[in-house]
């Protein structure tokens, strides 16, 4: 890892606040769109909802709250599921 000095970077982050509220600059903006459900991804991946749950380091009971729609996946499970969809492949090879 490179030398950083934070108290630059933050000073830098600073003076880019202050511009984006002069509207001298925009800021880049990216919008997450929301995972499929988890049964799709779940099925996709060819998985039990135990082996799923122990992959997604939630409960089978989870799962299935998710599946079943009593629950909704928040925080860092939706990001997980969003990249169990986009990337199977991370974890076909960690099984």
């Amino acid at each position: 890892m490179a030398n950083r000095d934070i108290g630059i970077e933050i000073l830098e982050g600073i003076k880019e606040i202050k511009k984006y509220k002069k509207g001298e600059i925009q800021l880049k903006v990216k919008t997450l769109n929301d995972p499929s459900p988890a049964h799709v991804i779940r099925k996709k991946l060819q998985l039990s909802q135990s082996a799923f749950a122990s992959l997604m380091g939630v409960s089978v009971r989870t799962i299935q709250d998710w599946e079943q729609g009593r629950r909704s996946p928040k925080g860092p499970s939706k990001s997980l599921l969003r990249v169990a969809e986009q990337h199977p492949e991370v974890f076909t090879d960690i099984q």
